[in-house]
């Protein structure tokens, strides 16, 4: 049954849990009919911990941190409702009696190295795509748990919840599977939006581990008593489902106002392109890995993941750790006065995607491709910035094509929309106009679905209109030599591959 909401008139915030890659927050969101601001409340480090077996999220430190937000947040006047987004794929299993059978896998963990050929041995790959339409990246959910087939865990667990659905469950004591969430897994049925019971079969996955879907707007539970009395929260504050695959609540934040717009939620990872009814099911999408992943309103998000700013977080804590300087308005100085297209990388190469000494796997790439190798932080800065634009340039371009669109302009959001240096190399690469911002789309997101359901605002064309119209957006025309860029894409194009 549907928790009724506290009736205090001070109940008028919705509070954002919003976990990323690097840090947890909790924000609040006063929504009015001209009206949407955000406070964040409480902001928590997300350090994942190596063990013997593995890379693992410590979700305890997580999901504690969750409740000290909402407990400020309770401080802060009336919640009227809580939403969490998180990133997608990883997930917790639960056994018999509803325990958590050790701290979730991380996705850069290399257990999965090998899975997808184990899964591709039962079901082809074109087969996959032709009912997921889901990109291959070597940490899907289908893989990960490709890797755990033989093992006790896997035998004993029972019920199988992505991120976000664990921290809900523990709020409310509900199960369930957030739509935008599942359809990461790479088990979801693109057309459908329900779980391929075809595919669990062929890859011997017992359908019950898999959790009713939910849509974002569902009522997912009421708070537990021990929640309600740490937080300080009305025991009846009820938890909405949200777009909880944080790129969705992101897509359905962007400002657009009007058709043939592309987005790119710029933050960790790069996601790159349109909005589409349906999905797109073709070998030349699957040859080109694009993603076909469920939105709001039953939106499919067309796009390809890409490696984002993840490389320069990467560069800057290893030059921390060198005791070298990692302010980014003065690498991001450094990175305007270097030389111009000195060097490029491809940013979804495999030696980027996990941790490490990123400015050193740069150079290597660099010197293996040809090309010259950057010497200085600010060129490093530049080739990774250059190298993400041309990324951009070319995911848009073939998203386009594939799906047969048009697109007039480019919706950058996100925190990469901070970085006013790829903002302009991105306008200039694709040769598109580009308004940046909002900065917190996920939050944004997070938080009108939940203030729809609670019939504040409209449609999904009412909430970014209102975002268009509240949040400050900075706008980008291109310039600069177009013909330097083709040469710098012909360049990356011809480039050998790493072996």
């Amino acid at each position: 049954m549907t928790p009724t909401p506290p009736s205090s008139a001070s109940a008028s915030a919705f509070a954002a849990v919003d976990l990323g890659a690097t840090s947890g927050r909790v924000i609040l969101g006063h929504v009015g009919p001209d009206t949407l601001d955000l406070t964040e409340v409480h902001r928590f480090p997300n350090t994942p911990v190596r063990l013997p077996d593995g890379l693992r999220w410590d979700v305890l430190s997580l999901f504690q941190g969750v409740l000290d937000g909402l407990r400020e947040a309770a401080r802060s006047g009336g919640v009227a409702s809580i939403g969490v987004d998180t990133w997608a794929v990883d997930y917790g299993l639960l056994d018999a009696d509803g325990a958590l059978l050790g701290h979730p896998y991380h996705y850069r963990d290399d257990r999965t190295d090998g899975a997808a050929e184990r899964v591709w041995a039962a079901v082809s790959r074109q087969e996959l795509y032709g009912v997921t339409g889901l990109q291959h990246l070597p940490f899907n959910t289908v893989f990960q748990l490709a890797s755990t087939e033989g093992t006790v865990q896997r035998d004993v667990a029972r019920t199988l919840l992505l991120v976000p659905d664990l921290v809900i469950h523990w709020l409310t004591g509900s199960i369930g599977a957030e739509e935008t969430n599942a359809s990461t897994t790479g088990l979801l049925d693109a057309r459908t939006g329900t779980w391929s019971q075809d595919l669990l079969r062929r890859l011997s996955l017992d359908p019950a581990l898999f959790p009713p879907l939910r849509a974002p707007g569902d009522p997912a539970g009421a708070l537990l008593p021990h929640v309600a009395a740490y937080t300080g929260l009305d025991p009846r504050t009820p938890v909405t489902t949200v777009a909880s695959h944080d790129t969705a609540s992101a897509v359905a934040a962007v400002p657009a106002t009007e058709p043939g717009f592309a987005y790119i939620s710029c933050g960790t990872w790069s996601l790159a392109g349109l909005e589409l009814d349906a999905p797109v099911l073709s070998e030349a999408s699957r040859a080109a890995n694009f993603t076909n992943e469920r939105g709001v309103d039953g939106t499919v998000r067309y796009l390809r993941n890409i490696m984002g700013l993840w490389l320069l977080e990467e560069c800057r804590r290893t030059w921390d750790g060198q005791g070298l300087p990692t302010h980014i308005p003065t690498l991001l100085a450094e990175a305007a006065r270097a030389e111009p297209f000195a060097s490029v990388v491809d940013p979804d190469a495999p030696e980027f995607l996990a941790p490490g000494d990123m400015p050193a796997r740069i150079r290597a790439s660099c010197a293996r491709t040809g090309q010259r190798v950057p010497g200085s932080q600010g060129a490093v800065v530049r080739c990774v910035l250059e190298s993400l634009a041309l990324a951009h340039r070319r995911t848009l371009r073939q998203a386009a094509a594939l799906a047969g669109r048009d697109v007039t302009r480019i919706h950058l959001v996100g925190g990469g929309a901070r970085n006013d240096l790829l903002c302009r190399l991105t306008a200039d690469a694709t040769g598109l106009p580009v308004v940046a911002g909002p900065t917190e789309a996920t939050a944004l997101g997070n938080i009108l679905v939940q203030a729809r359901a609670a019939g504040l605002v409209g449609d999904l064309a009412d909430m970014r209109r209102l975002i268009a119209s509240t949040q400050p957006l900075r706008s980008y025309t291109p310039g600069g030599d177009s013909a330097a860029w083709d040469a710098a894409a012909a360049r990356l194009d011809s480039a050998p591959r790493n072996p």
